[in-house]
């Protein structure tokens, strides 16, 4: 790591999702950051139009430095647990996921112990196969700000159906999420899927 540059690491779930509607939803779930729990979310319509919806400025400003939006709105975002998924809502989306078991990559990520699969320099030697493996997929890479980011997935569990609303129009049903979401560098995997991650980000100090 260069002198006067910072690691901030991310720990939770990402899930990714696409709808028969052409809207694709990608939630994060932090169970741990640099500034507690929360969650936020990233909206790409059919028509390309990106969104971020996130809880408050501090998390607006720091997603919108690392991502690209169209739009940012400021509002609550809620995650829970449902018997079988999970329900998101906010005052502009409201997104109700059945989850299912582990997928076949989920199992291979298993295998490789938790310290090496988050581990940057892990990120980095898999980038390559991710980007062969799965489309739009990438584990490293350079995000806005010059700031350098990497994607440790642990597990992968899919998402067997959808069901909601985004700003009063049905999502659908699941779908894949094709094309990738252009928030960044990568998307999530085509399959709807949980991935659990541990996103480890690198930017330069503040100046005093």
């Amino acid at each position: 790591m260069r002198a006067g540059r910072i690691r901030e690491r991310f720990t939770g779930r990402i899930a990714g999702v696409g709808s028969t509607s052409g809207i694709r939803v990608v939630v994060g779930r932090w169970d741990a950051s640099p500034w507690g729990s929360f969650a936020d979310v990233m909206i790409e319509d059919a028509s390309g139009h990106r969104v971020l919806l996130a809880p408050d400025e501090r998390v607006r400003g720091f997603v919108a430095a690392t991502y690209t939006f169209d739009e940012h709105v400021i509002e609550p975002v809620s995650v829970t647990d449902t018997a079988d998924g999970w329900q998101v809502t906010t005052p502009s989306l409201s997104l109700r996921m059945v989850v299912g078991g582990r997928t076949p990559l989920g199992v291979l990520l298993g295998l490789v112990p938790s310290r090496v699969a988050t581990a940057p320099a892990w990120c980095g030697a898999i980038d390559p196969v991710a980007r062969v493996v799965m489309r739009g997929v990438r584990t490293k890479g350079t995000a806005g700000n010059d700031r350098r980011e990497w994607y440790g997935a642990t597990s992968v569990v899919s998402v067997e159906a959808i069901s909601g609303t985004w700003r009063g129009t049905e999502l659908g049903e699941l779908a894949p999420v094709d094309p990738p979401c252009r928030f960044g560098f990568s998307s999530t995997p085509a399959r709807p899927s949980v991935t659990s991650v541990v996103t480890t980000i690198e930017r330069s100090l503040p100046e005093a």
